[in-house]
C-alpha cells in the first residue's frame, strides 16, 4: 500500500496578464464619437421632419405657402408689448408662429388677417398649443379698446417697420402687410403666403406642417433656467 506524503498539497497560483493602461488618445477620440452619435440622436427627429415636409411632401401635393430658401432666424429686435415691456423676437422661438403685419391703426385688411389667424389656429384643435398667433405692429397709434380685446390671446409687438424689413419680406409687387408668414419653433423665418390667401388652403398646409413635427415639437416654451 502506497505511503501519503507527509508534505501538505500545494497550488501554484500564476497572475492573470494585467492589461495595460488605456492610451489617452483612444479614449478622447472614442469620447467624441460617442458625443457626436449623442448629436446626431437628438438631431434625427429635427431632420426627419423637415426631410419629410419638404421632400417627401406627404399627400404628394405641393405647399400652397411659398418655402423661403435659405431660411431667415429671427432677428435680434427688440418690440414693445402691450403693456409696455421690452420683448426680443427672439424670445418667442421654441414655438410655431403665424405673424401678420400692418398698422397699428389696422385697417380692414388688417383686421381680415387678424381673424384668419385666430380662426385658423383654432382649427387646430388640441395643436393650437403649439402655434402662436402673432401681430407685429407698426407705427405710433395706440392701440383701440376692440383691437386690443380682440388680441388678448395674440402675441402683439410693436416693431420698428425698418428693422422688420431687414428680415421679412414681401413677394414682388406687393407689401409686408399683405402676407401671413410662419416662423418654425427653431426660429426660421420658413415659409410666406400668398396676398390674399384662400384660407382652406392655409389650414392644410398648417395641418401639414402640424403632422410632421408632431414627434419632436411639444407645446408650450422650455421653462427658464433658476436665476434666468
Amino acid at each position: 500500500m502506497a505511503q501519503i506524503p507527509d508534505e501538505p498539497l500545494t497550488l501554484t497560483v500564476h497572475s492573470l496578464p494585467r492589461a495595460d493602461a488605456a492610451d489617452p488618445a483612444a479614449l478622447t477620440r472614442a469620447g467624441r464619437w460617442k458625443m457626436l452619435l449623442l448629436l446626431l440622436v437628438c438631431a434625427s427627429p429635427v431632420v426627419a421632419s423637415y426631410f419629410t415636409y419638404y421632400v417627401i411632401r406627404p399627400e404628394g401635393r405641393r405647399n400652397y405657402g411659398e418655402l423661403i430658401d435659405p431660411q431667415r432666424p429671427l432677428p435680434d429686435l427688440v418690440g414693445t408689448d402691450v403693456a409696455g415691456r421690452a420683448v426680443n423676437l427672439r424670445q418667442l422661438k421654441d414655438q410655431w408662429l403665424f405673424i401678420s403685419v400692418a398698422d397699428s391703426a389696422c385697417d380692414d385688411a388688417c383686421q381680415k388677417h387678424l381673424y384668419l389667424q385666430h380662426q385658423l389656429r383654432e382649427t387646430l384643435g388640441k395643436d393650437k398649443d403649439r402655434l402662436d398667433w402673432v401681430w407685429l405692429r407698426t407705427g405710433p397709434s395706440e392701440l383701440s379698446e376692440p383691437l386690443k380685446k380682440a388680441t388678448a390671446t395674440a402675441n402683439v409687438l410693436r416693431v420698428d417697420a425698418a428693422a422688420l424689413a431687414s428680415w421679412l419680406t414681401p413677394a414682388a409687387g406687393h407689401r409686408l402687410e399683405d402676407h401671413l408668414y410662419v416662423v418654425d419653433p427653431i426660429g426660421n423665418w420658413m415659409m410666406r403666403f400668398p396676398a390674399d390667401a384662400d384660407s382652406k388652403q392655409v389650414k392644410r398646409d398648417l395641418d401639414r406642417l402640424m403632422r410632421a413635427s408632431a414627434f419632436w415639437d411639444k407645446g408650450g416654451r422650455p421653462a427658464p433656467a433658476a436665476g434666468g
